[in-house]
């Protein structure tokens, strides 16, 4: 009896781990260091949560939610919405609304994919910066420590240290109505997803409250990082 049950157990599991739920071969990008009013997919989370690829993490308003994937660290502000990835040569957050910034030492790359292109650190530096979505064409880039690039498809523009820019594009009739396609995929393959090259103006915002309003975010950060 012992000899027929144990090839049945054998069989019914292998069938479980073949589904994704029980899959045990995808590896968490990270864990909850921050958390109020936020949450992964609709569940409520918590400081420690583990995040993994494809989880939508929001905040709601007046909440905050600071992630620590690798070396680096990842912040929503109130009101917004990311979508998490990793490929073989950085994780991503594909931001959908409201405010999100990152915080590195170079060590690993981190990219915020918005409709305008990549964000991400300049040469790989270690950097602290953020992007908000303003509107559908509109957004604005600010890099309070270090320098950020725009990737624009190839096309390269780099936001200075200290330097906050307001980002529009042009939308051509039949792309307006369509959402935009994210910058990459994690299709097995790392190669960026083929999206159309947008036509960029940029307007450098003077003023330095909101620079001051986030330094405190980059104190934080940075002795938090120096900490672990």
């Amino acid at each position: 009896m012992q000899s027929v049950a144990r090839p049945c157990i054998a069989a019914m599991l292998a069938g479980l781990l073949a589904f994704p739920g029980f899959a045990a071969n995808e590896k968490p990008l990270g864990f909850v260091i921050q958390a109020q009013s936020a949450q992964i997919s609709d569940a409520k989370v918590a400081v420690g949560t583990t995040v993994y690829p494809g989880d939508k993490v929001q905040t709601e308003v007046g909440g905050a939610l600071r992630l620590r994937m690798g070396t680096t660290q990842l912040y929503l502000l109130a009101s917004s919405s990311a979508t998490l990835g990793q490929r073989s040569d950085a994780l991503f957050a594909e931001v959908s609304r409201g405010t999100v910034g990152f915080s590195s030492n170079g060590a690993d790359q981190l990219e915020l994919e918005v409709p305008e292109g990549v964000v991400r650190a300049a040469n790989g530096q270690p950097a602290y910066g953020q992007v908000t979505i303003v509107g559908p064409t509109e957004i604005i880039v600010s890099a309070f420590h270090g320098s950020l690039v725009l990737d624009n498809d190839g096309e390269i523009h780099t936001i200075p240290e200290g330097k906050s820019y307001r980002v529009t594009m042009d939308l051509e009739p039949e792309a307006a109505a369509a959402p935009a396609s994210p910058a990459y995929r994690d299709d097995g393959n790392t190669t960026p997803a083929k999206r159309k090259r947008r036509k960029l103006a940029f307007f450098l915002l003077f003023g330095v409250i909101g620079a001051l309003a986030s330094y405190g975010i980059w104190t934080e950060l940075s002795e938090s990082s120096s900490k672990n």
